[in-house]
């Protein structure tokens, strides 16, 4: 849990109670939701943190069971299941502060697992934000750069080795159809592990489906010349403004 940065001073030497309670301070909070490698404390995703609470949010995120220090073995039900129990948790503590959910890469299929499932059950969180998503695992699969193993007899579960191979779908192109609140797709053009394209997919599914025609879609390419990848579109000196004009506005009918 990092706190805005408003509450840095106040937050030294305190324990979990402190923090707990600081979540129903008058910020908003967003869980993140991390991306295959590493754990919750890799350096891009820090550095994420970092420019999240200086703009006033609040980030909680954690690792996935059989990610991190967090025990188990990864399934795509399991991690789906993690997220859900962490929002309710956050929701129980955030007062009517407004809630958002980001996922980066393989997240944004927990992301959409998540938000689907929140939606169904008429508890939508106030925004949805994923950066860098593909469509489903298997078209990110069959693009993935690793285009020597492509013609291999069951590549489509190379690289998923380590997620486990039964039966994963992280069906974000099937989820954004029963989706219903803001979205914000971010995604850099020369992103080497998850092709643009697919990125793209997803917005035009998203932008033309039912369930997002009462809510803002909205979709940010990051140039290549900027050299963003995969990781690091953080760097944007454009990101604040990008996400206070996208959350901002739900911010404000939130308040109102």
């Amino acid at each position: 849990h990092t706190v805005p940065a408003a509450l840095w001073k106040n937050a030294r030497g305190k324990d979990q109670l402190w923090f707990e309670d600081a979540l129903g301070s008058s910020h908003p909070v967003i869980l993140y939701l991390h991306g295959n490698a590493g754990t919750r404390g890799g350096d891009h995703r820090v550095e994420l943190y970092k420019v999240l609470s200086s703009l006033g949010y609040h980030v909680v995120t954690f690792d996935y069971r059989g990610w991190g220090d967090s025990i188990g073995s990864p399934s795509e039900r399991g991690m789906t299941y993690d997220a859900l129990h962490v929002f309710d948790w956050i929701k129980a503590r955030s007062g009517d502060n407004p809630v958002y959910i980001w996922g980066h890469s393989l997240g944004t299929g927990v992301a959409t697992n998540l938000v689907r499932r929140l939606c169904e059950r008429e508890t939508p969180p106030d925004a949805l934000i994923l950066e860098s998503p593909f469509t489903n695992i298997r078209e990110e699969a069959r693009s993935h750069p690793f285009s020597i193993y492509r013609y291999f007899p069951g590549f489509d579960w190379f690289f998923l080795d380590p997620i486990t191979t039964s039966g994963i779908k992280f069906a974000n192109d099937e989820n954004v159809k029963y989706i219903s609140c803001s979205l914000l797709i971010l995604h850099a053009e020369d992103d080497p592990v998850v092709p643009f394209h697919l990125g793209k997919k997803l917005y035009n599914i998203a932008a033309t489906s039912r369930s997002f025609r009462d809510y803002k879609v909205q979709f940010v390419p990051f140039h290549t010349d900027l050299g963003y990848r995969h990781k690091y579109i953080y760097r944007s000196p454009e990101l604040p403004r990008i996400l206070r004009e996208f959350l901002g506005k739900s911010e404000q009918e939130h308040h109102h």
